[in-house]
């Protein structure tokens, strides 16, 4: 065999890896969501939860419960999953970090201070009477808008402290967490002045739960995530680029500055229109794309995609494991998400200062 037969099929079974393994991740995120449609306090059967998504039983209870509550909650979970994690993945190859994510850099935070301005200060959002319906967002524009707004600010922060000579990953990952604890006093401080209705919505709002998703925020969130995905693999070429280096990404006709704020740009919008809709959801971000990445390697071709399955199935595994754990108590995700990932953005700060 020449050697470039060979190059050919070591690059065919290089490729071949990557798509079944996107691939295996998207069947597990089918699978968790059929699990999640049918698992909770209600006892439906799979039978049941079959007829109802065909619409066999003619609207019966199992239909009420499968399509006003279950589903949109479950492809809540998959769309704010993959967000989350494509934006990660995009955050972590332009900044070259891989403690970036929307949560450590204070994004989701600042995403969360503009929505909560708009809900208390600009009366964008109404206090309903159960728990479920704590907040009921009357203007989404204004909401997504004040959202976007302060997860840019945070963006542009932690653009002009990575520009800074001497800037190490761990500078810009602190510099993160001060923005995020600013922006969560200044979350406090307007809650401080608001009247007890507001104080409670936006408390509840905070913690991240997927079960106030309607079907036209999950509409909103999946353009968004849509729109978003699409850009991130158009420029897949560039974040490649951007991993051997900025000098060696500008040698070879990337315009590293444009592509850098553009990509920051994009993910906060991405996590805007997530936070904006379903509070902060912390550390999905971070360890879908970093477990990919041991797997899959930095290629932002496979990378992306897989990143984006991994989000959706930890996301929809965490939701189902709240709604599940203590049922019929519904614990909500931000909480679990937590827990799952601030052990393993530990281990990463100390297997980087091993190593250096």
């Amino acid at each position: 065999m020449s050697h470039e037969g060979e190059y050919r099929t070591r690059y065919a079974a290089y490729t071949r890896r990557k798509v079944v393994v996107t691939a295996a991740l998207a069947l597990a995120v089918i699978a968790t969501g059929v699990y999640a449609v049918q698992a909770g306090s209600a006892g439906l059967t799979i039978g049941e939860v079959v007829r109802a998504l065909s619409g066999a039983d003619g609207g019966g209870p199992a239909s009420l419960i499968v399509w006003n509550i279950r589903m949109p909650r479950v492809i809540a979970a998959i769309v704010a999953g993959a967000g989350l994690a494509i934006a990660g993945a995009v955050m972590q190859g332009v900044l070259r970090n891989p403690l970036a994510s929307p949560f450590t850099l204070g994004i989701s935070q600042g995403a969360a201070f503009g929505a909560a301005l708009a809900i208390i200060g600009f009366g964008a959002g109404m206090t309903g009477t159960a728990a479920a319906d704590a907040v009921r967002i009357s203007n989404v524009w204004s909401v997504a808008g004040s959202a976007f707004a302060g997860a840019m600010v945070a963006t542009l922060a932690v653009l002009a402290i990575s520009r800074t000579r001497g800037a190490t990953p761990e500078t810009i990952v602190l510099a993160g967490v001060a923005l995020g604890s600013l922006f969560s006093a200044g979350t406090a401080l307007m809650q401080y002045f608001a009247e007890d209705t507001q104080v409670a919505a936006v408390v509840f709002w905070t913690f991240g739960d997927l079960g106030r998703a309607t079907w036209r925020d999950v509409g909103v969130m999946a353009a968004a995530v849509a729109g978003c995905g699409a850009y991130f693999l158009w420029h897949r070429w560039d974040y490649n680029a951007l991993e051997t280096g900025a000098e060696s990404a500008h040698g070879l006709g990337v315009e590293v500055e444009r592509v850098r704020m553009l990509g920051m740009f994009v993910s906060s919008l991405v996590t805007a229109a997530i936070v904006a809709f379903l509070g902060i959801i912390g550390f999905i971000g971070l360890v879908g794309p970093h477990l990919v990445r041991r797997v899959m390697g930095s290629d932002h071709r496979f990378l992306l995609p897989a990143s984006a399955a991994a989000g959706a199935l930890l996301l929809l595994a965490a939701d189902t494991l709240g709604r599940t754990l203590i049922s019929p108590v519904v614990l909500p995700v931000g909480a679990i998400t937590s827990f799952l990932g601030a052990p393993l953005f530990l281990y990463l700060l100390v297997a980087r200062r091993r190593s250096a």
